[in-house]
């Protein structure tokens, strides 16, 4: 065994390459297209999160917000179970798991870059205003958001960051993707990591699975399409709604005391409940948008100088959407 397999591990027990974000921005569809490519394995537990906190266990006092405490007791943060996740990976193939919190993640970037130093690294990333949305309807519909105003929900965050809510909660910080690659390219060199934005993922999907095949040095022509997408579904307020919200909430505190599996089945009849109906997700109001756009701003120009790429688009009034209003 070489000084390098010491080090690290046997390459059969770590990934070749990770999707590192961004959340509610595709890297779900992307990990399972990508993971029906022959030589590609996917880990089996798609967000082991292990790089956030390796070898030490998610801080309590970082998972305060409701249903937080219940989900860190799903991640991955010891290594020798973080390598068994690879172990039953065929010869030859490519291994990979995708967390899309370590792109946020400031503190992630040197414990990837310590102990992966070959990684690919590929970030979906999306407008920041609808990803935020995105966000705050996925919590909310899930029962777990108690702000029935999105732009309250946003007003909120440095009160829930101050209180300890998990990372999931920061629905404005989690898009400032100009500080995130700042940060990350000064522990990985730039030419290891790819970008794609949301809408080249939607629009353009057999294209941008080639491409990404080829960066990462698989068969190209082997994946045309994206799984389907399940974001229609909504939960809108009212008197059982709220109810059934708060029954959610504290099944998820009551959860985090028992093993994780036994929550999410016990909590499949609130959620059927909670999403009863056809009710179609709303759309982001353009007065919101405009708001919040400002916020965004500075941001979206240092993204733009870090990639050499136009971004401009994503500070108009008007967004683009979800994945179903993108397809309609």
């Amino acid at each position: 065994m070489s000084r390098r397999d010491l080090r690290l591990g046997m390459r059969g027990s770590r990934p070749d390459f990770l999707i590192i974000g961004a959340p509610k921005a595709g890297s779900t569809a992307l990990h399972e297209a990508l993971a029906t490519h022959p030589q590609l394995y996917a880990a089996p537990v798609k967000e082991p999160k292990y790089f956030l906190t390796p070898d030490r266990r998610p801080d309590p006092a970082t998972q305060r917000g409701p249903g937080d405490a219940h989900s860190a007791r799903e991640w991955v943060w010891r290594r020798t179970d973080y390598e068994r996740l690879f172990a039953g990976a065929p010869p030859g193939t490519l291994r990979f798991e995708s967390t899309p919190f370590y792109l946020w993640s400031q503190a992630s970037h040197p414990h990837i870059a310590r102990q992966l130093p070959d990684v690919k690294l590929i970030a979906v990333i999306r407008d920041p205003v609808d990803r935020a949305f995105s966000n705050w309807t996925h919590l909310w519909a899930d029962g777990l958001e108690p702000e029935p105003d999105f732009r309250t929900a946003c007003r909120l965050e440095p009160q829930r960051v101050a209180a300890g809510w998990a990372p999931f909660w920061r629905y404005l910080d989690l898009g400032r993707y100009g500080q995130q690659f700042a940060s990350l390219f000064t522990h990985v060199d730039p030419a290891r990591v790819r970008v794609v934005r949301y809408r080249q993922l939607i629009d353009a999907p057999a294209e941008t699975l080639d491409e990404l095949c080829r960066f990462l040095g698989a068969d190209t022509g082997v994946l045309d399409h994206l799984p389907p997408s399940n974001v229609g579904r909504w939960a809108p307020d009212g008197r059982l709604n709220t109810w059934l919200r708060r029954a959610v909430r504290r099944g998820a505190a009551a959860g985090a005391r028992a093993h994780p599996r036994l929550w999410r089945i016990a909590q499949r009849p609130l959620l059927a409940a909670l999403q009863r109906g056809n009710v179609a997700r709303p759309r982001l109001e353009p007065a919101v948008r405009t708001e919040l756009v400002e916020l965004f701003r500075a941001d979206v120009e240092r993204l733009g100088e870090l990639l050499g790429a136009d971004y401009s688009d994503w500070l108009t009034p008007e967004g683009r959407g979800t994945y179903t209003v993108r397809r309609s």
